[in-house]
């Protein structure tokens, strides 16, 4: 499982979750739910997305924006009108007074605002928690970024904007997947540009040699791996792949290896309720005892703290 993968498969069992949102101007909501990650995509009309620091920007009918939390931002008809609700996390709305809205914005099947058919649309997917391998794509992105519709035509809007109303069985999970997928769309779509600076080993998959490497170290995690038996299935001599990992990923081989299966135990230990034992087996390491030091040294928390955290 790499990063993308990740993205489709962490996040969904943490509560990803889509709303269509419609508003009449003057609106303004200030979003302050700490999420880690919010996509936005034009519908109809357009809105100023103002971030606490940093440059506001304006998106249009099928511009796409990606919030990276936790910070907190405003979205609004005009860059001066003042919010009108607050969305805290956990999903509870207030008006600016602290007083609860009630549901009073509640208009239907994921629908939130002022009119169903206002004359500003917004799809809004937010990901309330990314683990380790989910979040590694995602920290390598501005606190704010977007991709407007004259540089990339999102060809989920149509599809999405018809399924988030319907009520039927199994509807979250088809959410859960076009979020996703929109997501991944975009994230390719931002790191293809020449200014794109997406991280090292996301350009490595590219390559024959070191992005094969890669996957066999993300597919596999649990097993015996050295730089010898690594080097024999990508086919080249052991000196040789040291050096082209090393130059591209920015790491040598096994301290990626170190670095992933470490990262694979956070999110277990987070989302599940295997024992350190089984965590360790899963990942690599041959008792609990290891993964526990490896785990400390690099959390700096042991593993059954960092559970305690998450929980």
């Amino acid at each position: 499982m790499d990063a993308l993968a990740g993205l489709l498969e962490g996040p969904r069992a943490r509560g990803a979750f889509m709303i269509r949102a419609c508003f009449d101007p003057p609106w303004a909501v200030r979003v302050a739910d700490r999420a880690p990650l919010t996509v936005m995509l034009m519908v109809r009309g357009d809105a100023w997305i103002t971030p606490d620091s940093g440059e506001r920007v304006r998106l249009r009918a099928g511009d796409l924006a990606i919030a990276r939390g936790p910070a907190p931002y405003t979205c609004a008809d005009d860059p001066e009108t003042p919010p009108q609700a607050l969305i805290l996390p956990g999903g509870e709305c207030h008006y600016p007074d602290g007083t609860s809205l009630k549901g009073s914005m509640d208009l239907g099947v994921r629908t939130w605002g002022d009119r169903v058919d206002g004359a500003t649309v917004m799809l809004i997917g937010t990901y309330p928690v990314l683990g380790e391998i989910g979040g590694r794509l995602p920290a390598a992105l501005p606190p704010l970024l977007t991709l407007g519709a004259d540089v990339w035509e999102c060809p989920l809007t149509p599809f999405l904007a018809q399924e988030i109303v319907r009520d039927e069985p199994g509807q979250e999970v088809v959410l859960d997947r076009l979020l996703d997928l929109l997501v991944i769309a975009a994230l390719r779509a931002w790191f293809a540009r020449p200014d794109g600076a997406a991280p090292a080993w996301y350009r490595a998959l590219a390559d024959p040699v070191v992005g094969r490497a890669l996957r066999l170290l993300q597919d596999e995690p649990a097993h015996p791996w050295t730089v010898a038996s690594l080097a024999a299935r990508t086919g080249v001599s052991r000196a040789a792949l040291a050096r082209r990992f090393t130059d591209l990923v920015g790491e040598p081989p096994m301290s990626y290896l170190t670095g992933w299966r470490l990262a694979l135990a956070s999110d277990l230990l987070r989302d599940t309720d295997d024992t350190l034992a089984a965590i360790a087996r899963k990942v690599g390491y041959g008792s609990s005892f290891a993964l526990s030091t490896a785990f400390k040294r690099v959390y700096g928390v042991s593993p059954q703290a960092h559970r305690g955290r998450a929980a």
